[in-house]
């Protein structure tokens, strides 16, 4: 398999690897119904107990479990990754199902009790999933996967939270958990289709320890690593960046734009569009531009993006959008191909597990942060103060991509 391929035909690669293609498929198939199930678990909280903050929190429910992911991602390294794949998806099912029974505000406490064990299901499988591509796929095609994977994940966030939201609106809400509970089903289906052969846990996994062993494992690795600790460190402020304009997202189109709260909708569905794209786009780009300079580059698009939400025209609006959703995936792709070619498989379930938590709890701090934030502040003060941030923090990046490949280089002059 020769290392000169182009972007096309190595996306090609990517769909034709069996266990790639149906790591791929599993994703799509899963991440329909918990597209579907975000959406409409704050609509039916909301509209069971007229609570904004109690529809708020449904969010926070599936998020929370994420402050858990070192230890969580451990599992990935305990037990044979296909197997945590079926059993996990089909565990989720099953606890989709009683949702049935939600029914009035004094139930609504089996949703979110569903969400926080849905949101710690997804840790799990997430690390396995990553763990078992690592060491299946040809490193070559890492990025491409990584890529792909985005774009899928994206492409969901476009159509199912609508698809939901009319099941909702027509059917009520277990016509929403029955097909989440049905796709995490047929995930599992496809992920016992593996063409991968069963292995025991990792032979080289170290013993069993406490919970504060297993966090530090991936901390360690994460932050010994010269190559994975800035990447993290960056994806870490990214995200953080990403939860203030998230939060400033409606005052923004009410006070800068003038427009009704349902905008909201195109911008998002822009912005998502910009995350597809550059999910397509990943694997070539990280071919040419080292893996810091490719972050760099995404993180700077990211902040001229939020920057631009200072001003009002419709048009500087939908290309901020677009900009924000190329921009923001990149060092997340980056930084995970990262920790997938640098980690050895014994950890790497944890470390994987332990990356994607400090990358995206800071953006669930950002979030209601930027909520009080906006509250006193000016939005177009919050924005701007952001993309400033954003583009210091590319700068950074990008003078250390510089000062290592300089330093790479002086050994031979």
């Amino acid at each position: 398999m020769g290392g000169g391929t182009g972007g096309g035909s190595a996306v090609v690669r990517v769909l034709r690897d069996r266990t790639a293609g149906r790591c791929l498929a599993g994703v799509v198939v899963s991440g329909f119904g918990t597209s579907a199930m975000w959406l409409t678990a704050g609509i039916w909280v909301k509209s069971l107990t007229g609570s904004d903050s109690l529809a708020a929190l449904t969010v926070f429910a599936m998020w929370a479990p994420v402050l858990a992911g070192p230890a969580l991602g451990a599992l990935a390294d305990r037990m044979d990754r296909k197997v945590l794949l079926v059993r996990g998806n089909l565990v989720t099912a099953c606890l989709l199902v009683p949702l049935v029974l939600v029914d009035s505000g004094r139930t609504v406490w089996l949703l979110f009790a569903v969400l926080v064990l849905h949101g710690a299901s997804g840790v799990v499988l997430d690390a396995a999933e990553s763990a078992l591509v690592a060491g299946t796929v040809p490193a070559s095609l890492l990025a491409d996967f990584n890529g792909l994977r985005m774009t899928a994940n994206e492409g969901m966030k476009l159509v199912a939270p609508l698809a939901g939201a009319g099941l909702y609106v027509r059917f009520g809400g277990p016509a929403v958990a029955l097909p989440a509970a049905v796709t995490c089903a047929l995930a599992a289906l496809v992920f016992a289709r593996l063409p991968v052969r069963r292995t025991p846990a990792t032979a080289d996994s170290p013993p069993a320890g406490s919970w504060r062993d297993e966090l530090a494992a991936g901390l360690r690795r994460i932050r010994g690593s010269a190559v994975l600790r800035p990447l993290v460190t960056a994806g870490a402020a990214t995200m953080f960046l990403a939860g203030v304009n998230g939060a400033v997202t409606f005052a923004y189109v009410d006070e800068v734009l003038g427009r009704a709260p349902a905008y909201a909708g195109v911008l998002y569905a822009v912005q998502g569009a910009g995350s597809v794209a550059v999910g397509l786009l990943a694997g070539p780009l990280l071919r040419r531009l080292p893996e810091r300079l490719f972050a760099a580059g995404g993180i700077a698009v990211f902040a001229l993006g939020v920057g631009a939400r200072t001003v009002s025209p419709d048009a500087v609006a939908l290309g901020a959008s677009a900009a924000i959703g190329f921009g923001l995936p990149c060092v997340l792709i980056a930084a995970m191909t990262a920790v997938q070619r640098e980690t050895p498989d014994a950890v790497l379930g944890r470390t994987a597990a332990t990356a994607g938590s400090l990358m995206t709890a800071p953006n669930a701090v950002a979030l209601a942060l930027g909520a009080g934030l906006v509250a006193v502040v000016d939005v177009r003060v919050l924005t701007a103060a952001a993309g400033v941030a954003g583009v210091l923090a590319a700068m950074v990046l990008a003078a250390g991509a510089r000062r290592r490949r300089d330093a790479t280089a002086s050994p031979r002059a």
